[in-house]
């Protein structure tokens, strides 16, 4: 076992964590947030999307035992403290970007990242952006488009 402090959606927790836990095991199992979705565990598709410090990461591939330190935010974060959708999610479902809802959370967390980081994104920057995130219904195009509308940049960069 091994004792690690994180700070996950702004909240502190000091955890002992077995060697070979992940943190998507952590997120889910222990901590009750589902919002990171398991599907490959091998980093391949972005449904388990979190953001570390500022980075979004697959938390499939991360050990718990890693995040000693870090500040996590998982999509559970994203709304509003009286209950509303933030702007991203609310952009998600105006662009008709969220369809069978499966990569919903881990585009909604690179998105998140990027948008944190890159205010007035390029529709390129943005494609860069969800490069990790597979879409099986194929809304790329809306998914991409509710990430300019949330930054307030609809159509912006006409580049594919």
């Amino acid at each position: 076992m091994t004792h690690i402090d994180v700070q996950v959606n702004g909240e502190d927790w000091g955890l002992d964590v077995e060697a070979g836990t992940y943190l998507l095991e952590l997120l889910r199992d222990r901590m009750q947030l589902t919002g990171a979705k398991v599907c490959c565990l091998e980093g391949e598709c972005g449904a388990c999307t979190v953001v570390i410090d500022g980075k979004s990461v697959n938390s499939c591939l991360i050990l718990a035992a890693e995040t000693d330190g870090a500040k996590i935010t998982t999509v559970e974060a994203l709304s509003r403290s009286d209950g509303n959708l933030d702007g991203l999610q609310t952009a998600f479902l105006e662009k008709a970007a969220a369809q069978c809802g499966f990569c919903i959370p881990g585009q909604l967390m690179a998105a998140h990242a990027l948008l944190e980081t890159n205010h007035e994104p390029t529709k390129a920057e943005v494609r860069e952006a969800l490069a990790g995130n597979l879409c099986r219904c194929a809304g790329y195009e809306q998914i991409v488009e509710a990430v300019l509308a949330a930054a307030g940049l609809p159509g912006k960069g006409g580049e594919s």
